[in-house]
This record gives C-alpha cells, sequence and structure tokens, in this order.
C-alpha cells in the first residue's frame, strides 16, 4: 500500500507546520469528503469521460490520500489490515461467483445488508 517512507514524510509535513493538533478524527473525515467531492467535481459534467485536466484529479486524488493517511495514523490503525479485512468481508457478502455480471444480484445482496445492518442498530441491546 503506502510506503513508510511516505507516510513519515506525511507526519513530518504536518509535524513542520503544527498542525497536528487540528487533525482530530472528525476533522479529517471532514476533509475527506471535502476533497473527495473536488475530485468528484473534475467530472462532473462529463459524464462516461475522461476529464479535461489529468494533473488536476491526480492533485485532488493525492488529497483525498493523504488525509485518508492522516486519519488511519490519528485512529492508530494499520491501513494494509483495514483494506484487507474489509475486503474479506466484501468478498464474502458479494461472492465473485453470484453477482460478476448480475447487477440484480449485487442489488439484492446490498440491500438485505442494509436491511440487517438497520435491524441490529435498531434493537435494543441486551
Amino acid at each position: 500500500m503506502i510506503s513508510d517512507s511516505t507516510i513519515q514524510s506525511i507526519r513530518d509535513f504536518v509535524s513542520e507546520r503544527g498542525w497536528g493538533q487540528y487533525h482530530t478524527p472528525e476533522n479529517l473525515a471532514k476533509s475527506i469528503s471535502i476533497e473527495a467531492s473536488e475530485l468528484l467535481e473534475c467530472y462532473q459534467w462529463t459524464p462516461q469521460s475522461p476529464s479535461m485536466d489529468e494533473g488536476h484529479v491526480r492533485e485532488e486524488l493525492a488529497d483525498v490520500l493523504t488525509y485518508c493517511i492522516m486519519m488511519a495514523d490519528a485512529l492508530g490503525v494499520d491501513m494494509d489490515d483495514i483494506v484487507m479485512g474489509k475486503l474479506a468481508k466484501t468478498k464474502s457478502k458479494y461472492p465473485a461467483e453470484a453477482v460478476r455480471d448480475d447487477f440484480e444480484e449485487y442489488e439484492h445482496r446490498h440491500l438485505n445488508a442494509r436491511k440487517t445492518d438497520d435491524d441490529a442498530q435498531s434493537s435494543p441491546s441486551k
């Protein structure tokens, strides 16, 4: 995934500017969303076609990734572990042989998973 030297460069950059005090998980999550919106804006009004400015797209993607790295660092989580854990969970939820080229099956599984998650959240704790 991301090299240790890249992560350290981000840490050094933030530290040199004294910005760590502002990098709470809440603020970093907001920044991820803001930067993701700026990335999406590169494709506004150009459906199904590449952005006109690939350099700008790369910069916005770098911003999203940088904030994600900072959030993982702030939370003390290993990026490889959380990505591989989520990938395993998603593989189980959407087996390739069941959903490949079958959007209706994917959607069925997705909606059922959401319903199960909603039910679990609304049931009282014991």
